[in-house]
């Protein structure tokens, strides 16, 4: 099972494996109480995309479209594979994002990624 879950919320048992999938640690959380897995950094929308897009919701569908050209190359299209590899190891799987607006952030364009084709 695929999960999101805003890094705001507190951590719980059955969040399973925890992938934070952003560029930057959450403002305002410590790194010893966020019971984060694995922090995937490479996986999150490069520096200029995520300005440009500064979770403007008219910019969403052009950033949505951005982001998912970046996860088909290089070290993002690794640790694309590489969060597919844990989602195969782990009952449950929990990508934790720091954004306010729940449903346009980059966590949401990767759990429609990965459900596509489920």
């Amino acid at each position: 099972m695929l999960k999101l879950k805003r890094a705001y919320l507190p951590a719980e048992e059955a969040d399973g494996y925890r992938v934070l999938v952003d560029r930057l640690w959450p403002r305002g959380k410590s790194k010893e109480t966020e019971n984060i897995d694995l922090w995937l950094k490479e996986i999150a929308p490069s520096p200029e995309l995520r300005k440009w897009f500064n979770h403007d919701s008219e910019k969403y569908p052009e950033f949505r479209t951005s982001y998912r050209k970046e996860l088909d190359n290089g070290a993002k299209k690794e640790a694309l594979e590489q969060l597919r590899a844990i989602i195969t190891r782990h009952k449950t799987v929990t990508l934790v994002y720091g954004a306010k607006n729940e449903s346009e952030n980059n966590a949401q364009v990767l759990y429609e990624l990965l459900t596509e084709n489920r």
